[in-house]
Parts: structure tokens; C-alpha cells; sequence
């Protein structure tokens, strides 16, 4: 939940507030009287590189017939767009 607090509040309790944001997600709106001005939330986090091949073993694997038939759709496809004409993108 998004919580309104006044500048002068954080400047005086500013790593208060960092912690609050840090370990507990908190997301605050900072106002100058009753303007708005700014927003002090988490940021995104991300993946590390580092845990790729974690995330790759995770997934969840095809079956020898569910991949044979994926197989099979993208030599179709292949063979489809194989016989199309390549149209120029600057004909007019």
C-alpha cells in the first residue's frame, strides 16, 4: 500500500524510511504540502546471469512425441515460406 508523507518527515527519518523500502517493500509518495512531488519504492529486481542454468533446468520438458511434433510443424512451416514469393518492402 502506498503510503503519502511529507518531505520534511523523510529528511528527518530518512534511513528509517530506506529500510522500510529495503526489507519491508514499503512504497511511499512524498509531498511538499499537499503536492505530490516524488516516489521512494524498491526498485525491480532482476535476474542474475548466474541463475540461468537453474531457470533453464526448471522448465518443464517436452516428451519425445511432443517433440517430434514440434519438429515436424516447423519443417512445415519452413517448407511453406520456402515456396512464398519474397515480396520487396520497397516496391511500390
Amino acid at each position: 500500500m502506498t503510503q503519502r508523507v511529507s518531505i520534511t518527515e523523510v529528511s528527518r527519518h530518512l534511513s528509517d524510511y530506506l529500510n522500510r523500502v529495503a526489507y519491508e517493500g514499503a512504497h511511499f509518495v512524498l509531498v511538499r504540502g499537499k503536492k505530490p512531488l516524488a516516489e521512494l519504492r524498491p526498485l525491480p529486481r532482476g535476474r542474475c546471469l548466474g541463475e540461468l542454468p537453474g531457470l533453464l533446468h526448471a522448465l518443464p520438458r517436452l516428451s519425445q512425441h511432443e517433440a517430434d511434433r514440434f519438429g515436424q510443424d516447423v519443417e512445415s512451416v519452413r517448407r511453406k515460406l520456402r515456396k512464398q514469393r519474397v515480396r520487396s518492402r520497397w516496391a511500390s
